[in-house]
């Protein structure tokens, strides 16, 4: 299998994945969008909610960054700037999920 596929497969799985907890993150957002800073602050201190947060931040950014890359591949002709909009997406694209997960865990009132 060559790498084109690997990521359109993997791509295609990561959309599949992201559905359900979506869903949760919508309705969950709905439901805390007017509550009070303390409601809020409660709702992401249930270590569930941490967690399913944690997997909806890093399987959207990773069906972003495999997005991003075919965007890059299909419209930017030079290969020296295309490698370098790759690594800067990978880049954030890890540091971002990262940095608001420990966030997350590492809530304090």
């Amino acid at each position: 299998m060559n790498k084109s596929t690997k990521k359109w497969i993997l791509q295609r799985v990561s959309a599949i994945l992201i559905i359900p907890i979506m869903i949760w993150f919508i309705l969950n957002f709905a439901f805390i969008y007017d509550k009070t800073y303390l409601e809020v602050f409660n709702f992401f201190n249930n270590n569930l909610n941490k967690f399913l947060m944690s997997v909806f931040l890093i399987l959207s950014f990773f069906h972003l960054i495999l997005g991003l890359s075919e965007v890059f591949e299909d419209y930017i002709e030079k290969e020296k700037i295309k490698n370098v909009a790759n690594k800067i997406t990978k880049f954030l694209g890890i540091i971002i999920p990262i940095i608001t997960i420990v966030v997350l865990f590492n809530l304090k009132l």
